[in-house]
């Protein structure tokens, strides 16, 4: 047997970050297919039946498809024309309008709204007519990046249908909704898809596209002395129970709650780097004359899928440029550990105390855990026969990456695994408060009693203990100063008279908030309660000053606060408090138990 030369590998290759990706658009993928004679990557698109459903329903809505780039928007519109019995080969010509009468209705095609020349843009005026009903045979399918939909709209000489439309635009866009009543248009913003469920998609596509089979009589495959680190990579994204996928979709699920969304470009970008990439060839990626190579060089290991996850194969400016990593690397996956696991990857194999964690976790990876270079790195290390520790540490950041996404669930708690990101709640903040709301399941009280004693340090300044009620104070007159020792209110945590503190699902269930209700007749007050701040608080909780972790999370608090306070006041307003001459103080006093307590001081 011979060294296999992969077309699919190729092809995937051209997925990654390398200059000409040409793959990462629709409009030349149909020809490099043809080219290569490979099968193309063919993802489950979430709407794409019900496009396809609409334009041959009798009576047919125009459907603007919008998101950011990438979002795959292009491969609906030729899904769409494929399906309704457009001719591909019509399609691959490029052009930017295409139309098809399907079912007595004359169905436009408008592959890029940006791309359209002032003369061309004169068919929007059509378009806004069949939106309005007046042409009532003729519908559109229109792509529109998000940032280009309304300016481009804007450039048309004004009637009142354009004006209407546009503003029926705008209006779906800022509410996040897909119709309005009197208009026959829909609109699909592409940048909600979530990108943690998509991307399991994307593997098992990757995983099990027939071009693998060239690599089965690859010599690679059949000498224990060699390895193919793309093979390599493979089998461990393909493992049962596969711990990569699980976390990365943790991962990206909690991107997706924090607002950040990961168009499907940046996904199959991510996936082909996390295969193919290595940092000392071509283009830091891959191809199948490469793995003798790097074989003969004994840097093998540096092609890790856990290293690629993070794009450490790339160069800096690379890195720093391409969202997908920019986003993961946020995480500080490697550059975070915990005391534990630094020594389990120092100490384990000569400390009897780290020994078996070291075997398991460590010693039984001989590729990418304990090859021949980190041990021996190890060991001068140690020993203290380095000048430059920088290797060896740089080793290091690439173990915690790899035990992050290995360590087994049943060891999480033990080793700390959320120690090895930047965010140490994150994980609680995952599993035990968002994913249980989105089961319909009751939170444990304990994480909810947290916060409260974080928010009471925060808005108080003071190092308060109480976590039973959320404490409103001020300073007198200024509801945003650094100390409040003005007791205001106390809203306790345990539901009473319409007064209660929870956690809450946004109606799309893709948000949480943390939500405080003063009465049952007012409009509760609620904070959208993304990673971050879940951190900021619970750090506060813990200790850390709430001016040291994060400055614009304090003003967030101290927002929310006044928010709150605002709100009190109308319930005072509602139950004739205000209208009292006699106002009693009350001056907050923290006993050395760090319970707060009060005293009254009557003001006449």
């Amino acid at each position: 047997m011979s060294t296999i030369r992969s077309n699919w590998v190729n092809f995937l290759r051209q997925y990654g970050p390398i200059p000409q990706n040409d793959n990462m658009y629709d409009e030349t993928i149909q020809s490099i297919i043809r080219k290569k004679k490979v099968t193309p990557i063919r993802i489950d698109m979430e709407y794409l039946d019900e496009l396809v459903d609409n334009f041959l329903n009798e009576n047919p809505y125009s459907v603007i498809l919008t998101g950011t780039a990438g979002d795959g928007k292009t491969y609906y519109c030729r899904e769409v024309w494929k399906k309704l019995g457009g001719d591909e080969a019509i399609w691959a010509k490029n052009n930017k309008i295409e139309k098809l009468v399907v079912n007595g209705y004359n169905v436009v095609f408008i592959k890029d709204l940006s791309e359209l020349l002032e003369e061309e843009r004169k068919i929007l005026s059509t378009m806004a007519d069949s939106i309005m009903g007046i042409d009532n045979k003729t519908v559109f399918l229109v792509a529109a990046n998000d940032g280009q939909l309304l300016e481009t709209w804007k450039m048309l000489n004004s009637t009142y249908n354009i004006i209407d439309t546009k503003r029926c635009i705008e209006d779906l866009l800022v509410d996040g909704k897909k119709e309005q009543n009197g208009f026959l248009l829909k609109l699909y913003n592409l940048s909600k898809t979530n990108s943690a469920t998509l991307l399991p998609k994307i593997i098992e596509k990757v995983l099990n596209n027939p071009g693998w089979e060239e690599c089965e009589g690859c010599s690679l495959n059949s000498n224990d002395e060699t390895i193919c680190p793309i093979i390599e990579n493979k089998k461990r994204l393909n493992e049962e129970n596969n711990l990569i996928t699980k976390r990365l979709v943790d991962l990206l699920t909690l991107c997706e709650i924090n607002g950040i969304h990961m168009p499907l470009r940046q996904l199959l970008l991510l996936v082909s780097n996390m295969l193919l990439g290595h940092p000392d060839i071509r283009d830091k990626l891959l191809k199948c004359s490469d793995i003798t190579k790097i074989n003969k060089n004994s840097t093998t290991y540096l092609g890790s899928i856990y290293r690629n996850i993070f794009g450490e194969n790339l160069s800096a400016r690379k890195r720093n440029s391409t969202d997908i990593f920019v986003t993961l690397n946020r995480f500080g996956i490697g550059s975070e550990t915990n005391t534990l696991v630094d020594n389990i990857l120092i100490f384990g194999e000569d400390d009897h105390e780290y020994n078996e964690l070291y075997e398991d976790l460590v010693h039984s990876d001989k590729q990418y855990g304990a090859d021949k270079v980190f041990i021996s790195e190890k060991k001068a290390y140690l020993e203290g026969d380095v000048t430059d520790n920088e290797q060896f540490l740089e080793m290091l950041k690439s173990q915690r990456q790899r035990l992050f996404f290995v360590i087994p669930e049943n060891q999480e708690e033990r080793l700390k695994l959320w120690n090895l990101t930047t965010f140490q709640y994150a994980g609680e903040f995952l599993d035990q408060v968002f994913r249980v709301l989105k089961e319909d399941k009751r939170v444990k009280p304990q994480y909810i009693t947290r916060l409260v004693k974080g928010l009471n340090r925060i808005t108080t300044g003071l190092l308060v203990q109480d976590n039973d009620s959320l404490i409103l104070s001020t300073s007198g007159n200024y509801s945003q100063a650094k100390i409040s020792r003005v007791l205001e209110e106390k809203i306790s945590v345990a539901p009473k008279r319409g007064e209660y503190i929870k956690f809450e699902l946004s109606d799309d269930k893709q948000k949480l908030y943390l939500t405080v209700s003063f009465s049952n007749d007012l409009e509760p007050v609620r904070l959208n309660l993304q990673l971050v701040r879940y951190e900021f608080i619970s750090r506060v909780a813990e200790g850390a000053l709430p001016g040291s972790f994060s400055r614009e999370c304090y003003e967030d608090i101290l927002a929310f606060k006044s928010r709150l306070l605002k709100r009190l006041v109308d319930r005072r307003k509602a139950d004739g408090e205000l209208e009292e001459t006699q106002v009693s103080l009350k001056l907050i006093k923290v006993n050395d138990k760090g319970v707060v307590e009060h005293k009254k001081l009557e003001v006449f």
